[in-house]
């Protein structure tokens, strides 16, 4: 009897055995299942431009802003390429560059709005006359501030006042703009820049 059992226990074992060599495949025979936008390892990179994919940025600001109007000049068969004057925006532009980042601001609150005085050195002091005295034209009119502008050696002075003062809501909005708010404000700044490439007389002073 104790042979039997052992007999038994041995055979039960050596199934058991067979069994899980039947049942479980090595490691490297299981199935491979993709998954998309999977990648394989050591695979190369998928190629961008292969899918069509350029990038959308010219580069630098400025550089971004004389590509976008180049665009509207050529697209535009009534282009007269005989005024155009691309240096002339890309001078502007430098203007722009030089108020925006390198003039220096003193603002004070007054009566309905606020006095800036902004001042600068060597190539900063005209693109600040220029700047200014272009802006508060276009921003003259009934819906616009009201804008005083007096030439200092260094720069200029702004008084600028809601165009009713006893509005608390607009004077607050003046003085909240700022003068850097004050200059960018308005919607005119696109047109502006197409029409001083193409060489129409809607520029600042000096371009």
């Amino acid at each position: 009897m104790p042979a039997t059992r052992h007999s038994l226990a041995l055979a039960l074992a050596l199934a058991l055995c067979i069994g899980a060599l039947v049942g479980v495949r090595p490691l490297h025979a299981q199935p491979h299942v993709h998954t998309p936008g999977m990648t394989h390892p050591g695979a190369p990179a998928p190629d961008a431009s292969a899918s069509g994919a350029m990038p959308q940025q010219a580069g630098q600001a400025a550089f971004a802003a004389l590509a976008e109007v180049v665009h509207l000049l050529e697209a535009d068969p009534k282009t007269d390429w005989n005024k155009v004057n691309l240096e002339r925006l890309r001078q502007h532009l430098i203007d722009m560059d030089l108020v925006t980042l390198r003039s220096r601001v003193t603002a004070t609150p007054v009566a309905g709005g606020a006095q800036f005085e902004v001042r600068g050195t060597g190539d900063v002091v005209g693109a600040i006359k220029r700047m200014t005295a272009a802006h508060a034209s276009m921003m003259a009119g009934p819906e616009g501030p009201q804008v005083m502008r007096s030439e200092l050696a260094d720069g200029v002075r702004l008084v600028v006042k809601a165009r009713h003062p006893e509005d608390a809501a607009a004077v607050a909005r003046v003085r909240g703009l700022g003068f850097i708010g004050f200059l960018t404000s308005g919607g005119h700044h696109g047109a502006h820049h197409l029409a001083i490439a193409r060489g129409e007389a809607m520029a600042h002073h000096g371009h």
